[in-house]
């Protein structure tokens, strides 16, 4: 049976390559997953495996070296129209890794969270724009704080203003790249509850990108693997974490710490020999 839900995003055959010539280097390798309407799809790997290049060449930051990027069915990676490029911008956002690099520390919040609305809604007055940034800062639990400066906040402080300025275009895919992996473990689950939130809320769709295959198991409900630059095994975030057929995955899996410590001593990476590779599904 055919599988009725709507595509948002298809990675088709995906190649990003950095440097030229003999120094050139293929950190994603034909990479290919669908990420459909409303749902929240996981990319994870260890670091330098080629995850966040992807998010990058799908937001158009980074260039591809072969393959496409379709949205809406429509190609985005490469030359566009102006018209669909304002339609991508407005439309795809990304929360960055590093809430502190990511925030310019010499503008005030309300600058940094409004700025994109200046873009892509040239025609709201100032008061208008105000209101929106004023109700983007209560959606993310930091209300009147529009007048402060970026260093005046903690670093789960900062990643919320990292949400509200994403949020606040009101789009309909977001990149979310390791946007917890800075903070105080008890901060990760507000910050993670609150997308959850969101995306119940608007119907927002996320790729969310991290290293953690626990964290992964929580806010997915599908899960890629992508190890030096390949996808290796994709599959639904429950049947992934029980059921993991590639080393790699398995490899993952046993980093994740247990509560119980005998059966954290017992723990090894099995089969370690083995190989499998789960397709898309």
């Amino acid at each position: 049976m055919a599988d009725e839900r709507e595509v948002l995003v298809e990675v088709k055959n995906l190649e990003v390559t950095y440097g030229s010539g003999r120094k050139a280097y293929k950190a994603v390798k034909n990479a290919n997953f669908t990420i459909y309407k409303g749902e929240t799809f996981g990319l994870v790997g260890e670091s330098g495996s080629g995850k966040t290049t992807i998010g990058r060449a799908i937001m158009r930051i980074l260039p591809t070296s072969g393959g496409q990027v379709l949205y809406k069915g429509q190609q985005i990676n490469g030359k566009i129209s102006h018209a669909l490029d304002r339609q991508v911008i407005k439309e795809m956002q990304m929360i960055f890794q590093d809430p502190q690099s990511s925030l310019n520390e010499r503008a005030k919040v309300g600058y940094i969270v409004g700025e994109g609305l200046m873009n892509v809604r040239p025609d709201l007055s100032a008061a208008e724009r105000d209101e929106k940034v004023r109700q983007a800062l209560l959606d993310v639990g930091l209300p009147e704080f529009a007048s402060r400066f970026p260093h005046e906040f903690s670093g789960g402080q900062r990643q919320r203003i990292g949400i509200a300025r994403a949020l606040i275009v009101e789009p309909e895919f977001i990149i979310a790249d390791e946007p917890i992996s800075a903070l105080d473990m008890s901060i990760r689950a507000q910050v993670l509850n609150l997308l959850r939130h969101m995306q119940k809320e608007r119907g927002i769709t996320y790729l969310f990108i991290a290293h953690d295959l626990s964290v992964m198991r929580y806010i997915s409900d599908r899960i890629a693997v992508i190890h030096k630059g390949r996808i290796v095994e994709l599959a639904g975030a429950e049947e992934l974490t029980a059921h993991a057929i590639h080393p790699y995955t398995r490899s993952l899996l046993s980093a994740i710490p247990m509560p119980d410590p005998r059966r954290e001593r017992q723990k090894s990476p099995e089969n370690r020999n083995c190989s499998g590779h789960r397709g898309e599904n």
